[in-house]
């Protein structure tokens, strides 16, 4: 019996996990694995709202293992560290509990079809002191961590003067950087009503830097200019065409010199694959570690390798490469499924053709702008408010369905509207 191994349970890892155990794990003709650092998933969009206590992940994060026994595949939880490609085998590191502990030792895994979803982490540039000092937003518990932080501050500043207000620095004016930003306020201003009445968005000063001269950068002019007129009516101070040289406890120092205050600091200025995947033998890899594939979204140098995801550096017709995003993970993991069938056939194998269908930013309860592209509007339209709320939250229910089927999604999507009226609308722990 083959053995496919899929590292990494993001949007794309998931969903074609998912698919290969209703095909080929249901019938015992093949062995499927999953393996992830975490016990659990969160559709990564979500992280911001994880972040702020608007999400909580004890309620609306799935749990591989529980996933797993339904879905006809086996979780291992572990920590990729090495591929042997030529060996077919990959490197687990050890597994350690929060006192240091050992687990489980470093191990290996056979494999015959391997997939690398493994996503992306912050690249912090080699910028001095942003390790140190910053929070980020690579995954929940980074998240979670920065939700505790956040709390914290909201008690002290609560408690002190009426003018004390928390100073709040992002580096990175993509798609989290301004959604976190919007929410921040969101998040103040709901505070009210659980026990800190002085409480608000008045009282929280958010500055957003961008090196670039402008924030997203990789959305169409008219998104961003009303992204931006929205964040400055919340009263987010957006700094563009700044760049953070150093990172220091209590503020950013920019390449002309200034100081930016700040009582909590947050990197999310860029993406790289994790730095072990540059190590690989066999594997070529751009300067941010993501790995190089032929169409077929397979490696050069091996045949029974595919990458999907942000850790994948797939080039387009124009030269460019597919943007890291959540609708290119799920279009991948279709096209590997379709691919891998196709090879237990003895088929001809597909190439992948990235379709741009548009993109969103959710600036919390405020507003939603965004672009939709593709087939349904025959080019480029720019949408916001409600339209673009009501096809942002479709996005996550289609992510929902792809995981757990149209029933099981529809209950769950029924538990989380049901949930938000009987309990708190903010995770207060």
């Amino acid at each position: 019996m083959k053995k496919i191994v899929v590292v990494g349970g993001g949007a794309g890892g998931l969903e074609l996990v998912t698919k290969l155990g209703h095909v080929f794990g249901k019938k015992r003709q093949a062995e499927i694995t999953l393996i992830d650092r975490s016990r659990t998933h969160i559709w990564k969009p979500l992280l911001h709202e994880v972040a702020t206590g608007s999400l909580d992940i004890n309620n609306d994060g799935l749990n591989y293992r529980a996933h797993s026994a339904k879905h006809h595949y086996q979780f291992q939880l572990g920590t990729l560290i090495d591929v042997d490609g030529e060996a077919k085998k990959l490197t687990l590191d050890a597994l350690s509990d929060e006192k240091g502990h050992v687990i489980l030792p470093e191990r290996t895994l056979d494999y015959d079809i391997l997939i690398m979803a493994i996503g992306s982490v912050s690249n912090d540039f080699g910028t001095p002191g942003v390790a140190e000092h910053c929070y980020f937003l690579d995954s929940h518990k980074q998240a979670e961590r920065f939700q505790q932080a956040l709390l914290n501050h909201f008690l002290r500043v609560h408690q002190t003067g009426a003018d004390e207000k928390l100073k709040i620095a992002i580096v990175g004016g993509g798609a989290t950087g301004v959604e976190l930003s919007a929410e921040l306020f969101h998040v103040a201003d709901m505070l009210k009503a659980y026990g800190m009445p002085d409480m608000s968005g008045k009282r929280v000063h958010v500055e957003l830097i961008e090196a670039g001269p402008r924030i997203l950068p990789a959305l169409p002019d008219r998104v961003a200019m009303l992204a931006s007129k929205e964040l400055s009516r919340l009263g987010v101070t957006i700094s563009q065409s700044t760049r953070v040289v150093q990172a220091f406890d209590g503020g950013f120092e920019t390449a002309d010199e200034k100081t930016i205050d700040a009582d909590l600091m947050i990197w999310a200025a860029g993406v790289k694959a994790p730095d072990f995947v540059g190590n690989i033998k066999g594997f070529e890899t751009t300067r941010s570690n993501q790995v190089l594939v032929k169409g077929t979204l397979q490696t050069a140098a091996f045949d029974n390798i595919y990458v999907i995801g942000d850790c994948c550096a797939c080039k387009q017709a124009d030269g460019s490469f597919v943007p890291p995003r959540a609708q290119s993970a799920h279009q991948m993991a279709s096209l590997v499924f379709d691919n891998i069938k196709a090879s237990f056939r003895s088929e001809a194998l597909k190439e992948y053709v990235y379709k741009d269908y548009g993109s969103l930013v959710n600036l919390s309860s405020y507003s939603t702008v965004g672009s939709l592209m593709g087939n349904l509007t025959g080019g480029s339209m720019f949408v916001e408010g409600r339209i673009a709320r009501f096809v942002y939250i479709s996005l996550y229910r289609l992510h929902l369905i792809a995981i757990h089927g149209w029933v099981k999604a529809t209950v769950i999507i029924a538990a989380q509207k049901i949930g938000k009226v009987v309990k708190p609308k903010l995770k207060l722990h």
